[in-house]
């Protein structure tokens, strides 16, 4: 790796509202090449290792020691991974002002609690060793256990299998829509997802088009939803095309789905609802949906009408998260949603079942040590990468379900959980995601149907 030349720090601003510190390089009088040259990085906190990068070649050039053969999606720019300390790094190469706009919108999106990657740095001022100005980049962190949609199936996409795919984009599109955010590119190759307890959950990876308001107008939501449709049915016609999906699937009437899932979750996270005075209880059975949906409500509009006969009521501020928050207070644990009401789930059996006499937080000590943490302890270290933690333990639950009705009698966790090591787990794709070699091209399922980025 090439020695990186001491820099100078000045305070320059890093963020619309925030100050930090930015490198500038010092010309060296040495006959070493100056690597650096005068290479500016915005960051909200600088990791000195990124000025051990060879910054200095051009990104699709970069040394094999330094990079990271992740799988990943059809991209319009040079994107690679890189290795930064004991994480990894996803580095695209682009315009100052569009790395720059991205970097921004990727802050604000993360303040939001909007599922998004997050944002490392800009880097500006790159040059080869003979002076010629390459592109800036903007680096991001890589999601850990995160696919692009190619590589979640390993030959064929089943049709249940996209429609989860489909279900998640359509949540994370209400969501950002929710937080003000116009999308302007949605697709599933702008999508990174990750398993969530037998669906996906959906991370927003492409900034680039997005804009920030402080609310949508329909126009805005309903256009923003036709791009999502066009462009799914395009990398589906590709799917099809590569022989990458079941026969069975129509491209363009399943890319129908994405209009009809969001347009049933907006209606319930939004609409109104009218009932008579009799019918009150419909107050908590709206907030019950809204709860069993992942959303808390954090804010209900209730008027009656002039005559007194009838109630209106309209969610105005919802929150998502719900069974992800309630996990998280009891035990500790951040899991995606649909992982943390499935855990919730055996915590609330658990405790039925062995301490009903106890409170649930003490109660929830006790699951976490004796039913969570033994299921974590026993994967064996070199099948770590194969899944997070709050999934294994998901599919140990449902693994032991399913053993236990074919028996036809409680079958033991110990036996469950080796069965599930050793039949299920053991033949799983690492997730992780760092492949051990250290080939770079695209992964050859993402080949078919696409050029590779």
């Amino acid at each position: 790796m090439t020695d990186a030349l001491p820099a100078n720090w000045q305070n320059e601003p890093t963020d619309w509202e925030q100050t930090g510190k930015l490198p500038r390089t010092t010309r060296s009088s040495t006959n070493r090449i100056n690597t650096l040259g005068s290479l500016n990085i915005t960051a909200a906190s600088m990791d000195p290792a990124l000025l051990d990068l060879p910054w200095h070649i051009p990104l699709e050039d970069w040394p094999k020691e330094n990079l990271a053969a992740l799988p990943r999606g059809i991209s319009r720019h040079v994107v690679r991974f890189a290795r930064l300390n004991n994480s990894l790094i996803a580095i695209k190469e682009t315009s100052e002002h569009v790395a720059r706009q991205e970097y921004h919108m990727l802050r604000k999106l993360r303040r939001l609690n909007v599922p998004a990657v997050a944002p490392v740095a800009v880097i500006t001022g790159r040059t080869d060793p003979s002076g010629e100005e390459l592109q800036p980049v903007l680096v991001t962190r890589h999601l850990r256990f995160s696919l692009p949609y190619r590589a979640v199936f390993s030959q064929t996409l089943r049709e249940v299998t996209l429609t989860r795919l489909i279900d998640a984009q359509a949540l994370l599109l209400v969501r950002l829509h929710l937080a003000g955010f116009y999308w302007g590119d949605v697709s599933l190759s702008n999508t990174l997802f990750r398993r969530d307890a037998g669906a996906f959950a959906a991370y927003l990876v492409d900034a680039e088009t997005g804009e920030l308001y402080p609310e949508l107008s329909n126009g805005q939501r309903e256009y923003d939803l036709e791009i999502a449709r066009v462009n799914i049915a395009g990398e589906l016609m590709d799917l099809a095309e590569g022989g990458l999906v079941e026969e069975s699937v129509d491209p363009l009437s399943t890319s129908e789905r994405i209009m009809d899932s969001y347009r049933r979750l907006w209606a319930e996270l939004t609409e109104q609802e009218s009932f008579g005075m009799a019918d009150r209880w419909r107050v908590d059975a709206r907030i019950r949906r809204l709860n069993d949906l992942g959303f808390d409500v954090d804010e209900l509009s209730i008027s009656t009408t002039p005559d007194g006969t009838q109630v209106q009521l309209q969610p105005k501020v919802v929150d998502a998260g719900h069974h992800q928050r309630r996990l998280l207070r009891l035990t500790g644990i951040d899991a995606q949603e649909n992982q943390a009401r499935r855990l919730l789930n055996d915590l609330d059996s658990y405790r039925v079942t062995n301490h009903p006499e106890l409170d649930e937080e003490l109660s929830a000590h006790l699951w976490v040590t004796q039913v969570f943490e033994p299921i974590v302890k026993a994967v064996p270290r070199d099948l770590g990468s194969k899944l997070e933690a709050a999934e294994v333990v998901h599919e140990v639950l449902e693994h032991r379900w399913y053993m236990s009705e074919k028996a036809n009698h409680n079958v033991p966790m110990a036996e469950a959980v080796q069965s599930y090591m050793d039949n299920i787990l053991r033949h799983r794709r690492d997730e992780a995601a760092i492949l051990l070699s250290t080939d770079t091209r695209t992964m050859n399922i993402l080949d078919a149907g696409g050029a590779p980025a």
